[in-house]
């Protein structure tokens, strides 16, 4: 059985995400950037990632513990490299920090070609895909990816859960192209646990060979799944480890000791790494035909989605439509079970709840 969706206002959501942070000690800034970015990602249809799952977060391992501390300043380390900025973020809020690393990182590769912003002591960012994806519609290639905030997928192999679901984001700026941008992002489980999340909420059962339980033994019970397990086998594995890596170059701690808090000389927080490219530093010009750039790379898509693969999907494309439905509906559309996700939130911070008699369903 499909589920219904119903419409809710932009700007109605993202007062009720605005309040509901500024309820929680962080200021306008940081939370007008979460309501920004939780309604972003329930535009393109991101429902694992949207505003019940960022304040689901927040009171799980952020300031609800000690994860994300409200209303603090990024602190920026010396570079003796033009083009990239280490930054201590102090476990600001993700989504404030992500924001402002993309943008630093478009504004360094608009004078370098390249820039890259690594980020120490950050707080889960949530959905990588926004990032690159924002920076994608501004022209842009950009990159990302960040140590999870759990130790919730085994090894290959494995029996236990010793990385994180560690997302790789890119964002490419096909707009011109293709209409939108191509966006490739995904967590190197098999399922985020955003995923599995949505899975308890609607009631639905995980894919098979997804997760495992308290004893180890796989699932499909969304509500038993204690561990993800890589997708993949060793692909999905070996992109986990790039995260860990990259994570432990900055100078993030140890997997298995995220977000467990104890004044014992290690770290516990999360690492981001973000980068922008601008397309023209990588281009030779010397495209066939006298094509530009933008008629080169609809060339190669065209011939990749050729004779036979007419009904191929193309990464971003699910979200570029979730968009036009969104555009077409006038607002974000949320599920009957969101709906109520919301009003509790609303409940917590003494907002209006949503009366769903007053909602109109999606079309």
């Amino acid at each position: 059985m499909s589920t219904e969706f119903f419409v809710i206002s932009e700007s109605s959501h993202n007062e009720l995400v605005i309040k509901a942070f500024l309820n929680r000690d962080f200021s306008q800034s940081e939370s007008e950037l979460a309501a920004k970015f939780s309604s972003y990602a329930s535009w393109h249809g991101i429902r694992t990632h949207n505003a019940i799952k960022a304040l689901h977060l927040d009171e799980l391992f952020g300031s609800g513990s000690e994860g994300c501390k409200p209303n603090v300043d990024i602190e920026k380390y010396p570079s003796r490299f033009e083009a990239a900025e280490t930054w201590n973020a102090n476990r600001k809020l993700g989504q404030a920090v992500g924001y402002m690393a993309m943008d630093r990182a478009i504004e360094l590769a608009d004078k370098y070609g390249v820039g890259i912003v690594s980020v120490d002591n950050a707080f889960h960012y949530l959905w990588g895909g926004g990032y690159v994806m924002d920076a994608a519609k501004r022209g842009y290639l950009a990159y990302t990816n960040c140590t999870a905030a759990l130790a919730e997928v085994v090894p290959f192999m494995g029996k236990k859960a010793t990385l994180g679901t560690n997302p790789h984001s890119w964002g490419f700026p096909t707009t011109d192209a293709i209409g939108y941008p191509i966006v490739i992002d995904w967590a190197t489980s098999v399922l985020s646990m955003g995923r599995v999340q949505q899975f308890i909420r609607e009631g639905t059962a995980l894919p098979p060979n997804a997760a495992i339980d308290a004893e180890g033994n796989l699932t499909t019970d969304a509500t038993k799944a204690k561990a993800m397990v890589p997708f993949g086998a060793h692909k999905g594995y070996g992109l986990a480890l790039i995260n860990e890596i990259v994570g432990g170059l900055i100078g993030g701690g140890l997997p298995t000791l995220r977000s467990i808090w104890k004044d014992d000389g290690e770290k516990h927080a999360p690492c981001f790494f973000f980068q922008a490219i601008h397309p023209d530093a990588i281009s030779t010009g010397a495209f066939a035909g006298g094509k530009n750039q933008s008629e080169n790379i609809k060339a190669v898509l065209a011939d990749i989605l050729g004779e036979g693969n007419e009904k191929c999907l193309l990464p971003g494309q699910i979200e570029a439509r979730s968009a036009e439905k969104c555009k077409q509906n006038g607002g974000l559309l949320f599920s009957l079970a969101e709906i109520e996700e919301l009003n509790n939130i609303a409940k917590e911070c003494g907002a209006t709840t949503y009366d769903l008699s007053n909602l109109k369903p999606a079309t």
